[in-house]
Parts: structure tokens; C-alpha cells; sequence
């Protein structure tokens, strides 16, 4: 499948007319082996996947430039500029000081000079140093949101990356950002799948122009914090099997379906392929009304367990 058959959607507020690629591969993985993540990437370049979703946090943004940099060599992309790269800030760099240098070294990482999207990846602030996964309660301050999001409109106009956004922000706290920023966020990116379907954030977003990205589409199965409530879900198996299609397919087309991007980790080569396999086809009125009815539960319980309610009910 070619690339240019890839859905895009124009970014709000970025500088120039990119569009981001409606589906893309996600980089967060407990696999420590920067080979397989060089594959998969490559891999995923041959089958046409353009938008890479990264963060600093995940400790694969220097594989995932490696692999940038051989797609390159190889001829598979023509120029960097056929690739949307997304990378997001850390809790412990969420201070107006460190804003840019946390970009600048995710970009060395990278070897790129640009991203094409930078993100807040939570709500919340940590002491700076080194970066911890959960982050210790002692550890969180609380986000000085608007100076930090004054150094990420700076990132932007300096041009070390083409548009910015957040991550995991309620609704409350993207009110607050609109409220006063001067370049709004053009993505908020937050687990949605039928599981878990965000319907009031997706409805907000849409009426300020915001747009959602869906993290965890399947679930997170496989990962630590990650669960087979969405894969192994009835009403998606009995679902596909009518449609003569996976799971997988089933959830990221629902997802497409509701005008929200998605990115999703596989190192499958064939998963890969399947996963782009969601265009030529639609549900049904019957398949909507059947995944709305799924019960609801949220899988990703945030970067510290103290502070799970308030980060969810958007009170910090």
C-alpha cells in the first residue's frame, strides 16, 4: 500500500500545510533491543506507514533515527519530508527553562533538525533530572502551564518543530490552555479504543479544532500496564468474524471512523500490513450500536499512581 493512500488530516495552527497521516507506529515498547525497533520501522516504511510516534520517555528516539536515517539511505523515502515525526516532553523537562533544551536533544537523538509535532506527554511536572517511569509521588510539582506552553509556542516559531500539542489532557485543563494560548494545541493525543471511547474529549476537540490522536487502540496488550479486555472483547470478535476481518481491524477502523488519528506499536511484519487494511471498507449502524454498548475501562493509569484521580478528573 502506498503512503499517499494513507489518509491525512491538516494540522490546525502548524506552520505550513503538512497533513499527519491518519495511522501511525507507535514506539513505546519494554523490548530494550534498538535492532527490532530499526526492523519494524523499516519494515513499516516498505508497507507505507509515514507517521512515527516517539517520546523521550520511551528511550527509542535514537533507534528510531537510526532507522530514519537508513530509510533515507536506502531510497525508500525520497526526503525526510515525506515522514511525520512525533516526539513528546517529559514530566522532568515540563519546566519553561527546559522546554527547548529537552527538544533540541530529542531532535540530536533523532538526527533530525525538526519535528513535525511536539507534545506535553502529561498534565503534571517532576522535579528535573532523571527520567523515571512511574515518577515517585515526591517527585511531582505542579505544572507551570503557562510558561511551559509559552517555550512550546517558542519551539514552533524558531522552527524546531512544525506544530505542538498535549497529551492525556482533559477537557478541563485543554480549556484552560485555550484560555490563553497564542498558537492553540493542534493535537491532543489520549487512549481511545472500544473500550475506552472518550466520546466527550473527541466531541470537545472537534468543536475547537483540536485534533485527537488514539494511543493504546488495542488495548496495550503485551505491555506491563496493558490488559486484553479490548482483543479478546465478544462483541469485537463476533464482530470480525462477520466482517472477515481481525480484531485489530475491527478497532482501528471504528477508530477512523470517528475522525480521530491513531498510532498503535507493532514489530509484526504481518500485523503491520493488516493494520493498514481498515480504508476499503465501513461498519455497520448495527456493528456502532453493538461497540457502544462494550463497558467502559481505562487501561493507562498515568505516570504516578498518587495522582491517578486528579490527573483524570482534570484537577491538577
Amino acid at each position: 500500500m502506498a503512503s499517499t493512500n494513507i489518509p491525512k488530516l491538516v494540522l490546525p495552527s502548524s506552520t505550513g500545510l503538512k497533513g499527519i497521516p491518519v495511522i501511525g507506529l507507535g514506539t513505546a515498547s519494554e523490548d530494550s533491543d534498538p535492532s527490532a525497533l530499526k526492523r519494524a520501522v523499516l519494515e513499516a516504511i516498505k508497507l507505507g506507514y509515514r507517521h512515527f510516534d516517539t517520546a523521550s520517555i520511551y528511550g527509542s528516539e535514537q533507534g528510531l533515527g537510526e532507522a530514519i536515517a537508513e530509510a533515507l539511505k536506502l531510497g525508500l523515502v525520497a526526503s525526510r519530508d515525506e515522514l511525520f515525526i512525533t516526539s513528546k516532553l517529559w514530566c522532568t523537562d515540563a519546566h519553561p527553562d527546559l522546554v527547548i533544551p529537552a527538544l533540541k536533544e530529542s531532535l540530536g537523538k533523532l538526527q533530525l533538525e525538526s519535528l513535525d509535532l511536539y507534545l506535553i506527554h502529561w498534565p503534571i511536572s517532576a522535579k528535573p533530572g532523571k527520567k523515571a517511569y512511574p515518577i515517585d509521588g515526591k517527585d511531582l510539582v505542579p505544572l507551570e502551564v503557562k510558561s511551559v506552553w509559552a517555550a512550546m509556542e517558542e519551539c514552533q516559531r524558531i522552527g524546531l518543530t512544525r506544530s505542538i500539542g498535549v497529551s492525556n489532557f482533559s477537557i478541563k485543563k485543554l480549556q484552560n490552555i485555550l484560555s490563553f494560548a497564542t498558537i492553540p494545541p493542534s493535537v491532543n493525543q489520549v487512549e481511545i479504543n472500544p473500550t475506552w471511547r472518550q466520546n466527550e474529549i473527541i466531541e470537545f476537540c472537534g468543536a475547537n479544532n483540536i485534533i485527537v490522536t488514539a494511543f493504546s487502540p488495542l488495548g496495550a496488550k503485551g505491555a506491563s500496564w496493558g490488559n486484553n479486555r479490548v482483543l479478546d472483547n465478544e462483541v469485537l470478535h463476533n464482530i470480525a468474524i462477520a466482517r472477515g476481518k481481525t480484531v485489530a481491524q475491527v478497532c482501528l477502523r471504528w477508530i477512523y471512523e470517528q475522525g480521530v488519528t491513531v498510532v498503535f506499536k507493532s514489530y509484526n511484519k504481518d500485523r503491520l500490513k493488516d493494520n493498514l487494511e481498515i480504508f476499503d471498507w465501513t461498519l455497520s449502524d448495527d456493528d456502532i450500536q453493538k461497540i457502544n454498548q462494550i463497558p467502559q475501562h481505562k487501561v493507562n493509569r498515568g505516570p504516578s499512581e498518587s495522582l491517578i484521580q486528579e490527573i483524570w478528573d482534570g484537577e491538577i
